[in-house]
């Protein structure tokens, strides 16, 4: 077969070393497995596979994490390996199996343009709870916060097309968040994946694992953190100027008048503020400027109209309230609503 195994190790025992013979005895002949760092305790099993003949062994001299060795192996396969298909990339505790892995390259194969996941299910009883409940989370959350659809978030069992690998090595991180931002950048630079279903193994309860579900998803929730601090700074942005404009027109013209300018004047400056903020540092779009402020406005006009027009279905035609505190809340309710239905037209139609 023409694809390179990579196999990132730290701190390995001899289940690194079962894994790598499994791999070959399945008829990969070429695997790199990267010494990330180890303790010198731990050089044996590295110096045991390196007398492999299939087997090349690329070392950190410190520990760099799981994100840099694969980055390290790409590098040195863009180098050396530019006749292949393209990479595998597995675990080194045993928990991928290599008919799993012939698998992943066989739909690449198919599908050469694609990268593949290998994903597990995760509805077992054989499944740790951490992990279930990781994968519940960060899977719910890439849907909602990125439009990314995929079964298994923490999947290390990835088939990389030769071509992928230079954006590959451009990705941010370099531990375990690495392989989050992988599946974020292939959004933006629109790789598809497809997944391929393996089986669900776990050696004593994953207690080998490294990753830690909230803080290596933390990218992925910061974008819906940015968009809420996003809006409240808008929000603040709008008072302030609202204010200032009311202090500083004074008494000079009529009350109605001057709460038009200032409600307008502090719209207007908030609502291009709240634009450039999302453009930038939530989204971090490359969409055309123009195309997407019209977007923008044409949103904002639709959720104004939007909740005007449920406010008062619910609170004066249904509920029949009239101006008491508890339209307020209903009014509340609504524009929270909106608030989440603002965000996945800007994340999947404003700035896309």
């Amino acid at each position: 077969m023409k694809v390179t195994v990579i196999v990132p190790s730290l701190n390995p025992d001899e289940k690194m070393v079962n894994t790598v013979k499994n791999i070959i005895a399945e008829g990969f002949d070429d695997v790199v497995v990267v010494n990330d760092g180890s303790a010198p305790e731990y050089l044996r099993y590295f110096e045991e596979v390196s007398k492999l003949p299939e087997v090349t062994v690329l070392t950190h001299e410190v520990n760099r994490g799981k994100g840099r060795a694969m980055k390290t192996a790409f590098s040195y396969i863009l180098e050396n390996r530019k006749d292949i298909l393209g990479v595998i990339t597995v675990d080194a505790d045993g928990q991928h199996l290599p008919k799993d892995m012939r698998a992943c390259v066989a739909a690449m194969e198919q599908q050469p343009d694609k990268v593949i996941l290998g994903v597990r299910d995760f509805s077992g009883p054989q499944v740790p709870k951490r992990s279930k409940t990781g994968n519940n989370i960060t899977k719910a959350v890439f849907r909602f916060a990125c439009g990314i659809r995929i079964s298994d978030t923490q999947t290390g069992l990835r088939a990389i097309p030769y071509k992928h690998l230079p954006v590959m090595i451009d990705i941010d991180g370099d531990r375990y968040e690495y392989e989050t931002n992988q599946l974020l950048v292939m959004k933006k630079k629109g790789i598809e994946f497809d997944e391929v279903v393996i089986d669900t193994v776990y050696i004593d309860d994953n207690a080998s694992s490294h990753f830690h579900p909230f803080r290596d998803s933390i990218r992925i929730y910061m974008i819906i953190l940015k968009f809420i601090g996003s809006s409240l700074a808008s929000f603040l942005v709008d008072f302030l100027l609202f204010t200032l404009i009311n202090m500083l027109i004074g008494d000079s013209m009529n009350e109605t008048a001057r709460l038009a300018i200032a409600t307008v004047g502090a719209r207007v400056v908030s609502s291009l503020f709240n634009y450039y903020v999302n453009r930038k540092l939530v989204f971090k779009s490359d969409a055309d400027t123009k195309k997407s402020l019209v977007r923008y406005y044409i949103l904002a006009v639709c959720q104004l109209a939007a909740s005007f027009l449920l406010v008062d279905l619910i609170a004066e035609r249904i509920l029949g309230l009239g101006a008491t505190l508890l339209e307020s809340v209903i009014k509340m309710i609504v524009d929270l609503f909106l608030f989440l239905i603002s965000y996945q037209f800007q994340q999947r139609w404003v700035f896309k």
